[in-house]
């Protein structure tokens, strides 16, 4: 049974989103219970804070514990003063007026925070994948959550670069696993290309996704949250697989924008909630259906001095490219970790490589604090951040141009989807 409702046509009170929590706590028998809830970082659009207090004061005066992991995937560690602007509380509030509450970042690379759960078999893969991939998964997770009796998972749902919709159980894998299963998830979605998979719920990669969940013999709650602007247009609570389900359908109506026809410019404006090109690259993502063979996409994130605060390393090493730019080397590329090479793709979008020569579909643009001479190294195209007047690119898209003021969560696509 799933609790809770959404709407296309307003959003919902506190109140509501209170009176659901109840009910839906009041199943779970949560008394004398210890409780980890698995939360988004920074990255993700959620009215966070008004759900943790919600749940801080139906829970805190009845659970042994209340605690709360990160699922940061591959991003950095959030620190404290981070965390409690994310649940809008002061330093002084935590310790005092909720501090049964205890919050800890997930570490992928900590192979101590580690637990082995599971393998997806060669074979399984194979069939998975439909031939995609050829390898077996080893399915680790953070082991922190073996020492609670209810696992509760809390986030937004949105069209997905690799899953197709985010949230549910992505909030495990990757939310909080290991380096092993963000590769094959994010490597298998840049085989198919995002095009292909964002903003449709059954992929290839769910699939990858369901198999993982299956080692995980732990009771799992889910509160799939469905944002409109900073308000929740829908909450439902139940299973992460029904939940998710409920939550896919209404972002399908809310987060999907279909244009008649493709623009040759777009300016897709990157939000300062995405502090680096890793999770800037959603500017891309999110728009690349809707930009015309041949046209161009400019990341525009003044804010934005790096390229990954994790990965900016490698990712200068191999630069970005084409997906066949990789698959056609991938002797040349065999120690890299596949789930950067994923990012790297997803970035410069669809396009060939033939006789040596890539050719991307669209020119993707940066603007921001990246140096002319960084994006050059990378094979990415250069706007000085400076040269670029908001207002020259509003209300134009009778002239084929888009201005998109803050991109990364809401798809573009055609009416007539050619992908």
């Amino acid at each position: 049974m799933v609790i809770g409702k959404g709407y296309t046509e307003r959003t919902l009170s506190e109140i509501e989103v209170f009176k659901f929590c109840s009910e839906a706590f009041e199943t779970k028998r949560v008394d004398g219970k210890r409780i980890l809830f698995i939360i988004p970082d920074h990255t993700r659009t959620a009215p966070i804070d008004m759900i943790f207090k919600i749940i801080y004061d139906l829970l805190s005066d009845r659970v042994k514990a209340l605690d709360f992991l990160v699922a940061l995937g591959t991003h950095p560690p959030m620190s404290y003063e981070a965390i409690n602007k994310k649940i809008k509380i002061t330093k002084e509030e935590r310790n005092t007026k909720y501090s049964k509450a205890h919050f800890f970042n997930h570490h992928w690379k900590n192979r101590k925070q580690l637990r082995l759960i599971g393998t997806i078999t060669e074979k399984e893969v194979e069939e998975i994948s439909n031939g995609l991939m050829h390898q077996k998964v080893n399915i680790v997770i953070n082991k922190m959550i073996f020492n609670y009796d209810l696992l509760v998972i809390i986030g937004p749902t949105f069209p997905h670069e690799v899953l197709g919709f985010s949230g549910g159980n992505k909030y495990l894998f990757p939310g909080i696993d290991g380096q092993e299963i963000i590769d094959t998830f994010h490597w298998l979605g840049a085989l198919i290309t995002t095009p292909k998979i964002i903003g449709k719920k059954y992929t290839l990669v769910k699939k990858v996704l369901d198999k993982a969940t299956s080692f995980l013999n732990i009771e799992r709650m889910c509160l799939s949250l469905v944002v409109k602007g900073n308000k929740l247009a829908g909450l439902y609570i139940g299973t992460p697989e029904e939940a998710w389900e409920k939550a896919a359908n209404l972002s399908d109506k809310l987060h999907i924008i279909y244009k008649e026809r493709p623009f040759r410019q777009v300016l897709s404006c990157a939000p300062v909630m995405y502090d680096d090109l890793w999770t800037g690259g959603k500017c891309m993502y999110k728009l690349e259906p809707n930009v015309e063979d041949g046209g161009e996409l400019i990341i525009y994130a003044p804010h934005i001095k790096e390229i990954s605060v994790t990965h900016g390393e490698i990712i200068r090493k191999i630069g970005y490219h084409v997906r066949d730019y990789f698959t056609m080397q991938m002797k040349e590329f065999r120690n890299i970790p596949k789930g950067i090479m994923a990012h790297s793709t997803n970035v410069k979008g669809i396009g060939t490589f033939k006789n040596g020569i890539e050719k991307p579909r669209i020119k993707v643009i940066l603007s921001t604090q990246i140096q002319e001479n960084i994006c050059k190294e990378i094979n990415m195209e250069y706007c000085d951040p400076n040269s670029i007047n908001i207002e020259d690119w509003k209300d134009r898209e009778d002239e084929g141009i888009l201005y998109v003021p803050k991109a990364g969560e809401i798809l573009y696509r055609l009416k007539n989807d050619p992908f």
